[in-house]
This record gives C-alpha cells, structure tokens and sequence, in this order.
C-alpha cells in the first residue's frame, strides 16, 4: 500500500507520482474520500494542484490508482501463501486468514479501505468502485481455486463461508463489537475447513462403498 512509503522526513525524496499517492492514501483513510480535495493533496505531498492532474486525468482516477495498489498488496498475500505453501492448498487457506487476522489492529484504527470506499461510492459505474469490485472478483475466483485444490465437495460454498468471515471480522474490528477477532477469525476459518474437509472423506468413504 502507499502508506508504506508515509513517513516524516521522507516526502521530499520521493517522486512526484509517488509523494502525490503517498499523501492521497493518508488523507483517504483519515478523513474520506469525498471531504479530501486535490488541494489537500497537493499541499500534503509538497507540490501544486496542476502536478497532480499532470499524472492523474482526475480526482477519481487518483482515487482509483489508490485502489488498485491496496488491492495488488491483497493479491500479493495470495502469491505469498501459494508460494510458502505448494500444493497444500488448506495451508494457504489458513494463511489467508492468518493475514486478516494480523492485519486487524490496523484495520480497528483506520478501517478496511475498500469498505470505507463503498460508503463513498454508491455508484457502480465509478472507476475506483469497479476497480474494487473486479478485485474482490478476483481474490474470491482465487480462494475457489484453493478450496478446490483442497478437493472440497462444494469450493463455492467453502470460499463464500470462509469470504463472509473474513470480511466479517474486519467490520467487526472496526466498529469494535468482538473482541479478540483475530484469535477467533482463525478458529473459524479453521473449523470450516476441517468441515469441509469431513465431508471430502465422507465423499470419498461413500463412494468406495459404491464400488
């Protein structure tokens, strides 16, 4: 994500574009999409109005450029459980989740950007909501992929069960009605894949019989 590059002192070494996502991030998640102007942008990223449009048609297309960095950082925790993880797709699952639930904390302070965005943006024509709804399009094709690698009876049914909690525990982080989310995240997620996996066996117990 861009809040990786905010920090004191750091501004001016970056490059424009760079300084100028930096700043938007910041503001986005602090005060919202829609009561941050360009000139606040601009002046948090040390620059002017005119620089900003120089890289970005618009302030909806800045908005959507955010987006699909957050997004490229969730895609990102695919690729690095499907690496720690070969060919053990209820360890990458568990991973998945053991990254939600690490990353709740932050989640409590700032809330999950890409709910926070949905609120601001009710139209689904608009290019940063489309680009937040190809992502989850996305990551939820990916976590089917897996729960069908895990040879579940059902993948869809497992990636949707375990999708609902996922996204679930982040709402419940930020509006602070569970506590320890995380510990409990993961024992759900947990207990789902074991029961699917029960029923894999069952499955496949049942199917021996047959024969």
């Amino acid at each position: 994500m861009a809040s990786s590059l905010s920090r004191p002192g750091r501004v001016a070494k970056l490059p424009p574009r760079e300084r100028i996502l930096d700043a938007a991030e910041e503001l986005f998640q602090r005060e919202g999409i829609r009561q941050v102007g360009v000139q606040a942008i601009a002046d948090r990223a040390e620059t002017t109005k005119m620089a900003i449009y120089r890289h970005f048609e618009t302030k909806d297309a800045l908005v959507a450029e955010w987006l699909r960095i957050v997004a490229a950082d969730y895609q990102a925790a695919f690729d690095r459980v499907e690496a720690a993880y070969p060919d053990r797709p209820e360890e990458q699952i568990l991973g998945l989740a053991r990254f939600i639930a690490e990353g709740l904390p932050t989640i409590s302070y700032r809330g999950c950007p890409f709910i926070n965005s949905l609120a601001e943006l009710p139209d689904r024509l608009h290019p940063a909501r489309q680009v937040i709804e190809e992502h989850k399009a996305h990551q939820t094709r990916r976590l089917i992929a897996m729960c069908a690698g895990a040879r579940m009876p059902d993948p869809e049914q497992a990636a949707a069960e375990i999708t609902f909690v996922l996204e679930g525990a982040q709402v419940s982080t930020q509006n602070g009605s569970i506590d320890r989310a995380g510990d409990r995240l993961m024992k759900i997620v947990e207990g789902i894949v074991a029961r699917h996996r029960s029923d894999a066996d069952a499955d496949a117990d049942a199917s021996r019989a047959a024969d």
